[in-house]
Parts: C-alpha cells; structure tokens; sequence
C-alpha cells in the first residue's frame, strides 16, 4: 500500500511542476543584502563564496555572520516559482525569508525567525530547517531545485527538477509581511564548495 501511495504522490508531483511554472518569477539577487565573503554577479543571477572576506566591508542591509543574500524580488500575496542550479555543490541553502527578518549576528534560521529554508550538507545530509531540524530522505542529489511559493495558502514546496519529484513543504506558513527568494551558497574551504548558485532561466 506504501508503494502505490507513493506512486501517487509522484504522478501528482509531475503534474504539479507542469503547472506551477507559469507563475515563474525573474528572481534576482540583491547585492545590498549579500555577506561580504560573497560574490553577485553583474546580473544578479550567480552568487558565490569569494574565500575571503578581507578588505570587503559589510553594508548595512547585508548578512553579517552567515554566508546569505536576499532577492530583490518581494512577494506578499499570490504565487511564484524560480528553480536554482546548484549543480554538484557539497553544501546549499535554499528558500525564502521574510523581509523584516533578522541578519546579524548568529541568526537561528527557522520559520519562528522568519526563514523557510532546506539545505544540503556536507555532500550527504538534506534537511529542513525547522525546530528541531528535519532530515529529508532522498534517492538522488538534485542538481536544479525549484522553489513554489502560495501566499494565501502559506505553503513553501521544493522540488527536484531534474528528476521531477518533491523534496519538501513548509505548510501552515505565516508570513506576517513581505518575503523573498533567500540563498546561500555556503562559504567554500579551500576553493571546496567554489562553484555558484545560479538562478535558471525559465
């Protein structure tokens, strides 16, 4: 019975991301909200860990202590979709945050703190930041992860694109105001985890 209810939940995924792009967004990065160590790309569609953040001063919207960048694009009613390339990165944070959201200091990055994120780490671990974390199961590494955001229902889901299967939701969502796409490539240890985040066309 576990396996035909899986079968099911997999038919409905490729259904789901057959619709959902039509409500694809133009998501691009704010470089005033990026941490000093990281590295906007002129379009801002690529952010990546520089190595080092000497001689790079912090602006006074930017992440101060984690590696992270918002998007210029705010959301706060309706739907929207953006997929993200993240290739064979060892380590990733992916989601949305709420605008007014802290980003200095030591941040605690869960739904009560206004971020609604999943990330990959250290080449074998997916999880949901929620309290307590939540470790997601998955057969394969995505290598492109589409993020489905519904206002009005409070709901936060990610999907594989590749292989066309859900990786998680967040449901029950408050927003409480304005939220944005949020990233962080991770910082990169001896040029390991140097590749971007890119943000795909659609």
């Amino acid at each position: 019975m576990m396996n035909q209810i899986q079968q099911e939940l997999e038919k409905l995924t490729c259904i789901e991301l057959k619709k959902i792009p039509e409500f694809a967004v133009d998501v691009k990065l704010d470089p005033t909200t990026a941490h000093q160590s990281l590295v906007v790309s002129p379009d801002g569609k690529k952010v990546r860990d520089r190595g080092s953040n000497t001689d790079v001063p912090n602006t006074a919207d930017g992440f101060d202590m984690f590696c992270s960048v918002l998007g210029l694009n705010g959301l706060t009613s309706g739907r929207a979709y953006w997929e993200v390339d993240v290739g064979r990165k060892p380590r990733w944070d992916l989601g949305v945050a709420r605008r007014s959201a802290n980003r200095k200091g030591q941040l605690v990055l869960n739904p009560e703190k206004g971020f609604w994120v999943v990330g990959y780490y250290e080449g074998k671990q997916y999880k949901a930041r929620t309290a307590p974390l939540v470790r997601i199961p998955l057969k394969g590494k995505p290598r492109r992860v589409g993020v489905f955001v519904d206002y009005e229902e409070g709901l936060v889901s990610f999907y594989d694109v590749t292989n066309q299967s859900h990786i998680y939701s967040f449901t029950g969502c408050f927003f409480g105001g304005e939220i944005c796409p949020y990233f962080s490539p991770n910082p990169q240890k001896k040029e390991n985890n140097a590749d971007p985040l890119v943000v795909c066309a659609l």
